[in-house]
């Protein structure tokens, strides 16, 4: 008896969305349920049978394959559509139609964007870091008659604009749908069983991973997110002396699960990130590792993580011919105790707990002052502000970067001194080590530690 492949078709669930008259299309929910997959399926249908102008944006994309692309090109094959598309090297073409896709990088190109004239469709992937200065410039540029713009995101932070926005205050003419994984007809066994492990593992971290619940917000967060979403490319818009010295700060992983993670940064310009795995039986290939990126970014000195693994770090890199290194323990005692913090009148020794919370404090001091200065005007020193290089940094590490340092919660010790959220705390809310956010603030810290003694260097 012969049997029939199933012809391919959207997600059911979905049909009434797709279909209702609306200028914005917002879909969210968690992880799993077809949002994106059924949006590409929708968008090449409407391409292959109308000549659109179909816009592709996410916040950062430095290179095609961070964006929908591949997606489209799998519902193209899906759906038996080859014949109906040329599938160019940075655009895909309707034969027939005439339609084009067209992909870009919100952060980096919205001013590209806003020049751009016919877009029939503006489909934002990832829309949860959209901010409301963007929104201001794409909604009258997506102006067209009857032209669309679609939202699809996995909600963050309840205080994230595009939640606020699109989820509890819609704006007029728009059609909001939340799905998850249990209106995904597509899933295997194989997720489903993983979605059902977190489930009983983590209730709360299931709900915002695969129910599409937001994170009450992060203000007990020592880093903020929208402080760091405005250190990206800040050395573009704020005028200051941002090159000098480079640095590259080392995390050395702990134990199996944990990734060595690299920072460089070239005076205040986050310029490189780096992470893979290396157990304690590769400490010498990993510090090899980290010097190559050293060489390649032409720093000055190396900060690595001088605690249980990464205390031999130091002798490795010397017999590599790597001598100007410093070591960043983050337990030990306070930079400069008798100098006050900030502007309080408060002494750096009763102030911090330990050299962690202090480098933590500075880093954020630093990302605040950034996104004063590119929000308020405000005037400081380069070495008082930060800024990332989003053209030089995989959009998929940068993004994880913004998790790591967002994450970490402000803490007190037994006597009210702060200190950093510890790993083990972390890892009771299912947190990972956040190895990148960490490698940053060696590298950022290096201006009090880097001076290199001698014996450092023997």
């Amino acid at each position: 008896m012969e049997t029939t492949t199933p012809k391919p078709t959207l997600n059911p669930a979905l049909r009434e969305f797709w279909r209702t008259p609306a200028r914005n299309r917002v879909l969210y929910g968690g992880r799993s349920s077809s949002k994106s997959w059924d949006a590409a399926g929708f968008a090449t249908f409407l391409a292959s049978n109308y000549k659109l102008r179909i816009l592709c944006a996410r916040q950062l994309q430095n290179k095609i394959e961070e964006s929908v692309y591949t997606l489209l090109k799998s519902q193209i094959e899906r759906f038996g559509l080859k014949s109906k598309f040329r599938v160019l090297d940075n655009k895909i073409i309707g034969a027939e139609t005439g339609s084009e896709f067209m992909f870009y990088g919100l952060w980096r190109h919205i001013d590209e964007i806003k020049s751009l004239e016919g877009i029939d469709i503006l489909w934002i992937e990832e829309a949860h870091n959209l901010t409301q200065e963007q929104w201001e410039i794409l909604e009258p540029t997506i102006r067209k008659e009857g032209s669309q713009i679609w939202i699809i995101f996995n909600p963050r932070l309840a205080t994230d604009f595009a939640y606020k926005r699109f989820v509890l205050d819609p704006p007029p003419n728009t059609v909001v749908r939340k799905i998850n994984y249990d209106e995904n007809p597509f899933l295997s066994d194989t997720i489903l069983a993983v979605i059902e492990a977190l489930k009983e593992e983590d209730y709360e971290e299931f709900q915002h991973v695969y129910l599409g619940v937001p994170r009450d917000s992060d203000d007990g967060a020592v880093i903020k997110r929208a402080w760091i979403q405005s250190a990206l490319d800040a050395h573009l818009s704020v005028e200051a002396d941002w090159t000098g010295r480079k640095c590259v700060g080392y995390d050395v992983a702990d134990d199996g699960d944990d990734k060595n993670a690299n920072a460089g940064i070239d005076g205040s310009i986050l310029c490189l990130l780096d992470e893979w795995k290396g157990g304690e039986d590769e400490l010498r290939e990993s510090a090899a590792r980290t010097k190559q990126n050293a060489e390649k970014i032409e720093a000055d000195v190396i900060g690595y993580d001088s605690i249980g693994v990464g205390a031999g770090t130091g002798s490795h890199l010397n017999s590599m011919g790597w001598r100007r290194h410093f070591k960043f323990n983050a337990g030990a005692k306070v930079e400069k105790p008798e100098k006050n913090y900030g502007d309080t009148k408060i002494k750096n020794k009763d102030f911090f707990a330990n050299l962690k919370a202090q480098a933590w404090w500075l880093l954020a001091d630093r990302f605040r002052n950034t996104h004063l200065a590119v929000t308020k005007g405000r005037k400081f020193r380069a070495d008082e502000m930060i800024s990332i290089d989003s053209s030089k940094i995989d959009s998929k590490l940068l993004d994880r970067l913004t998790d790591e340092l967002a994450t970490p919660l402000r803490d007190y010790d037994n006597t009210g001194k702060v200190k950093v959220e510890s790993k083990k705390d972390l890892a009771k809310r299912d947190v990972k080590s956040p190895n990148l956010a960490d490698a940053v603030v060696i590298a950022a810290f290096r201006g009090m530690l880097a001076r290199v003694s001698i014996i450092d260097m023997l």
